[in-house]
């Protein structure tokens, strides 16, 4: 029975994966105008994204483990979501930003879990989930055809992607 069960949840998985990995980046950098209110994206050569201090960096935010990046004081539920093996990826981001606390309450099996982030109304979040997995170590590493990543949390060692900017301000996201 858990051999069959194992086999549904990853073949679900592998389904929703599909779905995600289909998000619009350029679509997704429109989107993220909502987000920038409280995020920036900055990698090691400076700002790919300007954006508020309210939320933490989003650089490298797929493939880094939740509540870890250095420097920005998360909220309890987070860091125990990581402690607990949360790991971002372009899926998890998705479900995350439309349901903030729903989301860490069901992951941590606990119903008084809370997000310092306020659900977000987007048509299609996995559109701002492939324009930030366009952002980071691995994304520049794949970029640069090195196939190598950097630092996660740091982004030490990556290189540039450049993204136009609008300069329109909205609500927070990721």
């Amino acid at each position: 029975m858990r051999v069959l069960i194992a086999a549904i949840t990853a073949s679900a998985t592998l389904c929703a994966t599909a779905a995600f990995a289909e998000g619009d980046a350029d679509k997704g950098a429109k989107d993220y105008n909502r987000c920038k209110a409280c995020h920036a994206i900055e990698g090691p050569d400076g700002f790919i994204v300007k954006g508020g201090k309210t939320g933490p960096n989003l650089y490298g935010i797929v493939g880094r483990t939740a509540g870890s990046l250095d420097g920005y004081a998360y909220k309890p539920s987070i860091v125990a979501a990581g402690e607990a093996g949360l790991v971002w990826t372009p899926e998890l981001i998705a479900q995350y930003v439309v349901d903030t606390s729903g989301f860490l309450e069901d992951y941590l099996d606990d119903p008084k879990a809370k997000s310092g982030m306020s659900k977000q109304a987007l048509r299609e979040p996995s559109n701002v989930a492939a324009f930030l997995a366009l952002h980071g170590a691995k994304a520049d590493a794949t970029a640069e055809g090195t196939g190598e990543g950097a630092d996660e949390n740091t982004g030490e060692g990556a290189g540039d992607i450049t993204v136009e900017n609008s300069g329109e301000d909205s609500a927070q996201t990721p």
